[in-house]
């Protein structure tokens, strides 16, 4: 069943997240072939539809080259990893040089688990780095997906229980041999996950700069798909970079089968969703929090919303109708602002017909067949509709 719950542990005024520390990812990712700002589109027909003044989607369905923002935290935490292994930061203005920049590290491989997405991206810069990569998913994981995985020359095993088990199998991984890449966090391993997360920071800067561009305020209500909760922190830091103007509420999506944060804060304290986690929305498939992230998601985020995998088909079928081909999990943060329009009775997400909102599509169809059987077109029409329109 379908949930929403009021962060019962966030104060009226909370305290100041950490000043940001370090060489900002943007910089880097400027450098990686095919960047350019993912798009921040305005829906005027959607916010109709939900009758709020504004809905913007940060649109991550093509980031680098993949069809999701997973790329952004993957590169950057592999890069300040492979560096400190190094001792230095390597000189270099083109990606073709990183092989020889990281030669001496070899024989290395990069390895994590993965619902699809992160495992995929850490495979394709392995592969801009010269390295090898081992990639770990969980039973049930769509042939389409391995397949994605594997055309990054990466090997793929299939282990046999979830997503948390596979995050087991990569932790246990020889260190001499394999660097753990991993976006979500356990005792002892906290750098690499925090590296994830300021990974994930290229997309707030950029929004940032698109509302100047645009002559737009921060958005009232930002709605974030959780899953461990790396990019729900990255949103939380946004929100802090932007208080001048007034903290924007924070709504965390998870799927009704696999709501780990939301169980957990209700809990007070981290608590496993068992498995299996079936859910299409697979990105977000996890049974456990990262604790690395979840104190902050627990200290900044107002409310949070668990919905069904038909909820999620249906934002698709809606996103699909504004240009935005996005698959299950990219809109996931749609579903959540139509469930939470409908349960929030006490209106603490300020959800009024003034109300601006920025939903996070965080990533493009990565199963092709299941989106045609959703939306019923190709993620190419889709797109073409929209450039057309």
């Amino acid at each position: 069943m379908e949930s929403f719950l009021v962060n019962p542990a966030v104060p009226g005024q909370p305290e100041p997240l950490p000043e940001e520390t370090g060489p900002s990812p943007l910089e880097f990712h400027r450098k990686l072939p095919k960047y350019a700002p993912t798009p921040l589109r305005l829906l005027p027909d959607l916010a109709r539809t939900l009758r709020v003044a504004q809905v913007l989607a940060k649109d991550e369905s093509e980031r680098l080259g993949l069809p999701a923002f997973k790329m952004l935290g993957a590169s950057w935490a592999a890069y300040r990893e492979l560096c400190e292994r190094l001792g230095t930061e390597p000189e270099w203005s083109s990606i073709e040089e990183l092989p020889a920049a990281f030669a001496p590290l070899q024989p290395l491989t990069l390895t994590t688990a993965t619902d699809g997405n992160h495992g995929r991206a850490l495979a394709r810069f392995a592969r801009l780095a010269g390295l090898s990569a081992h990639i770990l998913v969980p039973k049930g994981t769509a042939e389409a997906r391995i397949l994605a995985i594997e055309s990054e020359g990466a090997s793929v095993v299939v282990i046999d229980g979830t997503y948390d088990d596979a995050v087991a199998r990569a932790a246990g991984a020889d260190p001499d041999r394999n660097l753990v890449v991993s976006d979500t966090s356990w005792d002892g391993y906290e750098r690499i996950p925090g590296w994830v997360i300021d990974g994930y920071d290229t997309i707030f800067l950029e929004i940032e700069q698109q509302l100047r561009a645009m002559e737009m305020s921060t958005p009232h209500l930002i709605v974030v798909p959780l899953g461990v909760g790396a990019l729900g922190v990255a949103a939380a830091r946004f929100g802090e970079r932007v208080w001048s103007n007034g903290r924007p509420r924070l709504l965390g999506v998870e799927p009704v089968t696999a709501a780990c944060v939301m169980l957990s804060v209700a809990q007070g304290e981290i608590t496993e969703v068992p498995g299996p986690h079936t859910s299409i929305m697979a990105g977000l498939n996890c049974g456990l929090p990262s604790p690395l992230a979840f104190p902050l998601v627990c200290a900044r985020f107002t409310a949070f919303v668990s919905i069904s995998d038909d909820r999620a088909a249906g934002a698709m079928v809606m996103l699909a109708r504004e240009g935005v081909a996005a698959g299950e999990t990219g809109a996931a943060a749609l579903g959540g602002l139509e469930f939470a329009l409908e349960a929030d009775a006490d209106g603490v997400l300020g959800l009024g017909e003034d109300a601006s909102v920025l939903v996070l599509v965080t990533e493009g169809p990565t199963d092709p067949e299941s989106f045609h059987r959703i939306v019923g077109s190709s993620p190419g029409d889709v797109q073409s509709s929209r450039v057309e329109g």
